[in-house]
């Protein structure tokens, strides 16, 4: 297997789906040699069958504003890979989203679900919709057209969506009432459901929490802790709001929040109190920061920057894709970082994580660190079937434990000569054996 001959493969295929072939070249380059020392691999083409999707679904959702106006926008299910269990991937709401963008998480995800020991398959899927200004009745006649399309082909046992960008309680909870009502029966189809209807707790805090732990062992691996750490992050959504609670409760400091507007640096450090004034924020005025420094004055409010020219011990981009880029992760690597894991899904450019690895700097691929948001709709999958609840501490004991799990996964596979990890290339390997071996079982199907 020779990785360019695929991608160029690839690209003359899917012309211009720069993030979906960004996704796939990184797994290549890491599971090469392994490959290729399996012959089996080859002869049931493992790959040529992997990086392609199992299906797409791509459709026309209409919908009626409050004004009677009419909106049409488009939307996608790409139900990537099922070998270790029903597809499993969130439904991202945002002006932003693609096909190529799409393919990309969902081939991500086949990955991620991999590594949580879970028996679920890779998707994703969601619309360009924007729910920001639209007032909850616009929203619930968006999504019940949404799942008017997506309703046939999921299901408890077949697929089941999840929240992600744009997509939190509230849709679910539109979303979900919508197919009950197609399907005629109450199935624990889609997570992130309210608590009181099946949901789980700490789901909404959950890849904050995850990232957190997985941090936590990167640490623990070189004999270090957060007590005294600065942490940088970007965003200030469930993600972040989950690292931030973790972080301080660990010992460290979290000095910057981010939006489309720019970047707050707060020098003292997140406290509770911030952090409600912070959700509450995000729920009023579209993301936008820059309230935060008048809210408290000592931050500062940096307008049209990301967070990573601030130093710092550790940074976790919290975000959005290609966030962190190459000149950024020079900047901290000059300005003294010790450790980075992506709390975003392929927060780091390639150019970012080469940078990391030329100067031995430990660095957790979004796969393996954001794990724990579908860790925990994994389990939320679990207690519908039992139709039971667990109680906070169980969940979050359960989520530890399989942060813990991928982590030494990584260690596993990702362990070089000199004693350095590469968490990338321990993920891929990690989860991409289990899933390969998967497929050689179940023949070519």
């Amino acid at each position: 297997m020779n990785p360019n001959d695929i991608i160029n493969n690839l690209e003359s295929k899917h012309p211009g789906e720069k993030e979906y072939l960004q996704a796939v070249h990184e797994v290549l380059e890491s599971i090469e040699t392994i490959y290729n020392e399996n012959p089996m691999y080859k002869a049931a083409q493992i790959i040529e069958r992997l990086v392609e999707p199992d299906r797409i679904l791509t459709f026309r959702v209409s919908w009626v504003d409050d004004l009677g106006k009419v909106h049409v926008n488009l939307g996608y299910r790409v139900q990537f890979n099922n070998a270790i269990g029903p597809y499993k991937g969130g439904l991202r709401l945002h002006p932003s989203v693609n096909l190529s963008i799409l393919k990309f998480l969902g081939f991500e995800q086949i990955f991620k679900n991999a590594l949580t020991t879970l028996p679920m398959g890779g998707a994703k899927g969601g619309s360009d919709f924007n729910p920001k200004g639209k007032s909850d009745n616009e929203i619930m006649r968006f999504c019940q057209a949404f799942m008017l399309e997506l309703w046939r082909i999921i299901g408890p046992n077949t697929d089941v969506p999840a929240g992600d960008i744009g997509t939190g309680g509230r849709e679910i909870g539109y979303l979900y009432g919508m197919y009950k009502k197609l399907k005629m029966e109450n199935t624990g189809i889609l997570t992130g459901k309210g608590l009181n209807w099946g949901g789980s707790l700490i789901r909404p805090e959950a890849t904050g929490f995850g990232a957190t732990y997985f941090m936590n062992e990167m640490l623990k691996k070189n004999n270090d802790t957060f007590k005294g750490k600065t942490v940088t992050v970007s965003g200030f959504g469930n993600v972040a709001w989950g690292v931030a609670l973790k972080v301080i409760e660990m010992g460290g400091k979290i000095v910057t929040i981010s939006g489309p507007d720019g970047y707050i640096y707060d020098e003292a450090g997140l406290d509770e109190d911030k952090i409600e004034y912070l959700l509450e924020l995000r729920a009023s005025n579209n993301d936008i920061v820059s309230p935060y420094a008048e809210e408290f004055p000592e931050a500062k409010f940096i307008p049209n920057k990301k967070p990573w020219e601030i130093p710092c011990d550790i940074a976790m981009p919290s975000a959005i894709q290609n966030e962190l880029n190459g000149d950024d992760a020079k900047l901290l690597i000059a300005n003294g970082v010790k450790y980075v894991a992506e709390v975003s899904n392929m927060g780091c450019t390639p150019e970012a994580i080469a940078e990391f690895h030329k100067n031995k700097i430990p660095f957790g691929p979004g796969k393996a660190a954001n794990a724990g948001g579908v860790a925990v709709s994994g389990l939320e999958m679990s207690q519908n079937a039992m139709k039971l609840n667990w109680s906070n501490e169980e969940v979050d004991e359960k989520l530890h434990v399989i942060m813990k799990s991928i982590h030494e996964a990584c260690i596993k596979y990702g362990t070089e000569d000199d004693g350095f990890v590469d968490y990338v290339k321990g993920a891929n390997i990690a989860g991409f054996i289990k899933v390969a071996d998967a497929m050689l079982d179940q023949g070519v199907v």
